[in-house]
């Protein structure tokens, strides 16, 4: 490794350049997700500098006093190779001390992640389709701005192995966004959020009760692009109704994850109820 090489935090422009070195990779970042990562945890991000300039980049976002979430771990291509990722990935991990880490790992690095000491616990799988929904035409469907906050984050609140009270309260109001809670019988039973991204949009997260709630959740989220426009929504693998969602709609596979958490066993999750997850790089 080149001895001009230092890693340290990132100011707020350079988790934009992350981001969009994240749009080169394929990743399709939504729109706002810059400011958005960047808000949810100011410290989270560290960037390597060869010579001065950002080569690499990492953030390991931390939530509440024990949990932390690993992404965008990027290494520009001509600067593979070196050393400089992993010189990287080890000064953002000795930021996590003490807590138990997740990521979304990539294909080619699960290897890699698991010499690190992270451990398999479900795959998600992106799906991508177009001309969806119908628009929010079920009447159970509330605009989630008409919704407590304290509402949403409650039912949230299992699906997510920490506090992730302020990560959500901005996830809800960003602004190229639209999302819809499904009530009934004065219950919310469900939610979901779907964000406009480089390419299309993405559905994140979508949780409900039952297949008939994600049903309503999908169609009134997916009716905000236009016919033309792709539609992705990353879903868990054990989740069988979740997949067989995404089938109807025909929609198909296009990308997959590895969901992995460091620690002698993963989180425990509502994965039954969970039809999509939020963020690969946010969790």
């Amino acid at each position: 490794m080149d001895a001009d090489y230092r890693c340290r935090t990132m100011t707020r422009d350079e988790v934009a350049l992350a981001v969009e070195w994240a749009a080169r990779e394929g990743w399709n970042p939504g729109r706002d997700d810059a400011s958005l990562f960047h808000a949810a945890d100011p410290a989270g991000f560290f960037v390597g500098l060869l010579d001065g300039q950002p080569v690499a980049s990492i953030s390991v976002v931390k939530y509440g006093a024990g949990f932390a979430f690993l992404g965008l771990y990027i290494v520009l291509p001509e600067h593979r190779g070196h050393g400089l990722g992993w010189a990287l990935w080890q000064h953002g991990m000795a930021s996590a001390t003490g807590r138990q880490v997740g990521l979304d790992g990539v294909v080619a690095q699960q290897d890699n992640y698991r010499k690190s000491g992270f451990q398999l616990a479900w795959r998600n799988v992106r799906h991508e389709g177009a001309g969806l929904g119908q628009g929010a035409g079920d009447p159970h469907l509330v605009p989630l701005g008409m919704l407590p906050f304290d509402t949403v984050l409650s039912y949230d609140r299992p699906f997510f192995p920490a506090d992730r009270t302020e990560f959500l309260r901005l996830w809800d109001e960003q602004p190229h966004a639209a999302g819809y809670g499904y009530v009934q019988d004065g219950r919310l039973r469900g939610w979901g959020l779907i964000r406009r991204c480089r390419q299309g949009w993405k559905i994140g997260p979508l949780e409900a009760d039952g297949e008939a709630e994600a049903e309503a959740l999908f169609c009134g989220l997916a009716g905000h692009a236009s016919p033309s426009e792709a539609v992705y929504l990353d879903l868990p693998e054990p989740n069988a109704a979740a997949a067989a969602l995404a089938q109807r709609h025909g929609m198909h596979a296009v990308f997959e994850t590895a969901r992995m958490y460091t620690g002698n066993a993963a989180p425990g999750v509502p994965m039954q109820r969970l039809y999509g997850i939020t963020t690969f790089e946010l969790g």
